[in-house]
């Protein structure tokens, strides 16, 4: 079995811009008030994934191992 992923959205960071999508259209959609949300809270590791979280204006988006586990994305800073 492969990796898995905890991705989150912070809404209260989410600017609209749409990139996720672009970038992911299967992992993520933007509501009505143009407020990303992953499709799935929990994924299979996925390079679309990843390139939407890398490429988000407002760095919105968080990737983790499922469980609390180790952070994907953004990198946890060495020492923190």
């Amino acid at each position: 079995m492969g990796d898995r992923w905890q991705v989150e959205v912070d809404r209260g960071v989410c600017v609209g811009s749409g990139m996720c999508v672009s970038s992911a259209p299967d992992g993520f959609v933007l509501d009505a008030a143009r407020q990303s949300h992953p499709t799935e809270p929990e994924t299979d590791a996925n390079d679309d994934v990843l390139a939407a979280a890398e490429g988000c204006p407002v760095e919105a988006i968080s990737i983790r191992r499922p469980g609390g586990g180790a952070a994907v994305f953004p990198p946890e800073e060495p020492g923190a």
